[in-house]
């Protein structure tokens, strides 16, 4: 299960996630209002990626254990649920794509995993791919995480309160579980 799992995954992430990017390259009004501007592909790309998030939740349920798999099973969760919100309501679009940002690290985490499978552990591919790993999630999730926390509590005036207490919990969720996970990184990779 891992190895096809592994594979799939990280052919679907170049695919959805590194386009959100180019999005906001594209479509530079969106900077401006992450909440109602949004162009149609935008929209398209949140939804595919709640239905990866779903598809991914549903493969863990099946194929895991429970004790193996409850913090991604709660991560997938709260994304499923923000992310569901904004593609039904076609507001946040933009918001959604700023937390897609993060997802970019997640092909040098799933490399991790398979280099790791691959019993490939003491090899130059994984120690550059830890480096990378490493920038990318200071990048990509920290200071995107970072950004967004300090978005919502600038712009809670102009976010309705149902709104703004999902876009809270979801961050005060997702920050301490990243936080976490860098930390279980850096010891596995650099601090043995």
């Amino acid at each position: 299960w891992r190895h096809r799992q592994g594979n799939g995954d990280l052919e679907a992430l170049p695919d959805t996630h590194s386009l959100s990017p180019r999005r906001f390259y594209l479509h530079p009004e969106m900077s401006n209002d992450l909440v109602g501007t949004h162009p149609p592909g935008a929209h398209s790309l949140v939804a595919v990626s709640v239905g990866y998030f779903i598809e991914d939740f549903v493969d863990m349920l099946c194929n895991q254990k429970l004790h193996q798999s409850w913090e991604l099973l709660f991560h997938h969760s709260v994304v499923i649920i923000c992310f569901g919100i904004a593609v039904l309501l076609h507001q946040y679009v933009g918001f959604a794509l700023v937390a897609l940002l993060v997802e970019i690290n997640s092909i040098f985490l799933h490399l991790r995993q398979i280099l790791l499978m691959a019993n490939l552990v003491h090899t130059a591919c994984y120690r550059l791919n830890s480096l990378v790993n490493l920038g990318t999630y200071v990048v990509f999730r920290m200071a995107t995480l970072a950004w967004m926390s300090r978005w919502l509590f600038l712009n809670r005036h102009n976010v309705p309160p149902a709104a703004y207490a999902v876009g809270t919990a979801g961050m005060a969720i997702m920050t301490p579980m990243n936080i976490i996970l860098f930390y279980r990184l850096l010891r596995s990779d650099f601090l043995k």
